[in-house]
């Protein structure tokens, strides 16, 4: 019975993580690419979904914020309009449930970032980032392929 329900849990998810991937490809986000792990209740900026840039492998876990527009600064061209920039994950990474990466920050690859960081600066690879904002505690870090600490 046991065997049956991690059949049946492994099946699922790939159908729902696929369903997702193609949600948000309607949507516009059309730099995830489709072997990153989406989980529910993600806050996607949706006023530049183009900008952002989510490498294979990563896995974004619940309730995860990332944006790519500032409404502060403003489009020197049109100043009615939010200034847009582009927001990048790297391969292999982790962003932990609820932080937020905030307009313009490069996340490198194998890079994991803890529960309720803020994110404000870049993030070297084969790092571990915490806190808010976000200070790195690690740069020794190694992930396989599904974003898990070998």
């Amino acid at each position: 019975m046991f065997t049956i329900r991690i059949f049946m849990m492994k099946y699922l998810s790939s159908l729902i993580q696929t369903f997702r991937f193609y949600f948000y490809r309607l949507k516009g986000f059309k730099n995830i690419e489709q072997g990153v792990i989406l989980e529910s209740r993600l806050n996607l900026d949706k006023v530049y979904p183009a900008g952002i840039h989510i490498l294979n492998g990563s896995l974004i876990a619940s309730g995860v914020t990332i944006l790519c527009h500032e409404h502060i600064k403003r489009n020197p061209s049109y100043f009615f309009l939010p200034a847009t920039t582009e927001t990048y994950i790297g391969k292999n990474c982790f962003i932990g449930i609820n932080a937020t990466i905030l307009p313009g920050v490069r996340i490198g690859d194998s890079v994991i970032i803890g529960a309720s960081s803020v994110v404000t600066k870049d993030i070297p690879s084969n790092s571990i980032a915490v806190g808010n904002p976000a200070k790195i505690l690690s740069k020794k870090v190694i992930l396989d392929n599904n974003a898990i600490i070998i």
